[in-house]
């Protein structure tokens, strides 16, 4: 794959410290020596689950970048989550997605969990012995959280979890997961309806349905869970009873959308580097195709996409890290970076003419890959209704904002610089 910006562009220098810059070139040598010659290997087999890549990267401890120390984590908060994930996509998408879908989950342990709950799963995270996943998404509810049919039933002092899960990330990786189920009766408001559950993997009644490869991200561990009468303790609740919609909320907010934001930042550097390597290296008349005016018009819009995509990225994730209101321009980040990507991806798709259909030219890859940006931390749809709240002063709670506290906490250590 041709190469992105080996060190950060100057444009990015507010947003970064001499420490995110050791993180970027520490992920870009980890991505050439351990991703890039696996990525391969896991487009040829879509329907294996890619453990070696997570093993790699729990071992430096990237799925704790935003844990405190205390808890043995590297407390390099957001932008650093971002340099992590928006790098390693570059190389493969779908190894981005294992490291960004644990760090959801993680979130919403740092802002509702107990502090006994904390030292009881987080240390884990951070040693590398236990992945996490969220599990919000149901098969007929989607992205709607106010229809999530999942239930659970308190018997005594444990509570009695049914229902399925659909589309969730490491769920084939994962030793815990946090579970999102209904517990007030019909009729209560889905603010006070639903209550959130750390639930082991190995508990009884718990199963993950076998790996079906998707569209793209091949190698990306995405499952259905199964709950029949699953019993847990009281201490799994994350948060209060009936406060679950607010730990998906958040965190979807404030880990989801900036994690795919770096997710289609990356796939957006691939593509346009690779288009470019390719004009230029194609010969046409006296000189390539990289010197035809209606090809480099189309570059130019190509490029002006990414680098207003890089902006967003970066910009919205060093406000979160500063503890600053920032739901919307973190919403708009996710937004604005995959709809750039993806015309990015349909114009160098149609640039490479009958290249771009060889079904091993990287190319295909990345076109796939992005599409995976879409449905997850809620639809454009679900966006633009977000940034209408928005507009209208209408967006009454700011996550951002309300857990800055939290959010201060993960702020890099500024002697680290």
């Amino acid at each position: 794959m041709p190469a992105t910006p080996a060190t950060p562009p100057p444009a990015l220098r507010p947003y970064l410290t001499a420490h995110h810059e050791r993180l970027w070139a520490e992920a870009d040598a980890f991505a050439a020596e351990h991703i890039a010659p696996r990525a391969v290997r896991m487009e040829a087999a879509p329907g294996r689950v890619e453990r070696k890549v997570a093993d790699l990267m729990a071992a430096r401890k990237w799925f704790a970048i935003t844990v405190p120390s205390t808890f043995g984590g590297l407390a390099a908060g957001h932008v650093a989550k971002t340099v992590l994930i928006h790098r390693i996509a570059c190389v493969s998408a779908a190894a981005a997605a294992i490291l960004q879908a644990t760090q959801i989950p993680v979130g919403a342990l740092l802002n509702f969990a107990t502090v006994e709950q904390q030292a009881r799963w987080l240390p884990g995270v951070a040693d590398g012995s236990l992945l996490l996943s969220i599990a919000v998404t149901e098969p007929a509810a989607g992205g709607h959280i106010g229809g999530i049919e999942t239930t659970a039933e308190r018997t005594g002092n444990q509570w009695m979890i049914t229902g399925t899960k659909a589309h969730i990330g490491n769920s084939h990786l994962a030793g815990a997961h946090l579970v999102l189920a209904r517990t007030a009766e019909a009729g209560v408001r889905t603010s006070k309806a639903l209550t959130a559950f750390m639930v082991e993997s190995d508990r009884p009644g718990l199963t993950v349905a076998g790996h079906r490869p998707g569209l793209g991200l091949h190698g990306f561990s995405v499952g259905h869970l199964d709950l029949d009468h699953v019993r847990v303790p009281a201490e799994n609740i994350v948060g209060e009873i009936g406060q679950g919609l607010s730990v998906a909320q958040s965190s979807s907010i404030l880990y989801g959308r900036p994690n795919l934001a770096a997710v289609s930042l990356g796939i957006h550097e691939a593509v346009v580097a690779t288009t470019t390597a390719r004009l230029k290296a194609r010969p046409r008349y006296q000189g390539s195709l990289s010197d035809l005016p209606v090809l480099r018009d189309r570059i130019g819009d190509m490029e002006a996409r990414l680098r207003a995509g890089r902006i967003l990225a970066y910009q919205s994730v060093h406000l979160l890290d500063q503890g600053l209101s920032c739901d919307a321009d973190l919403i708009n980040a996710k937004y604005l970076g995959h709809q750039w990507a993806t015309k990015s991806a349909q114009d160098a798709m149609e640039l490479h003419g009958a290249q771009a259909l060889d079904r091993d030219y990287i190319l295909q890859r990345l076109w796939r890959d992005i599409q995976h940006t879409y449905p997850p931390a809620g639809t454009g749809e679900v966006q633009r209704i977000r940034l209408a709240d928005a507009a209208f002063e209408e967006d009454h709670i700011q996550w951002s904002e309300r857990l800055a506290a939290d959010v201060a906490r993960a702020q890099p250590d500024p002697t680290a610089a």
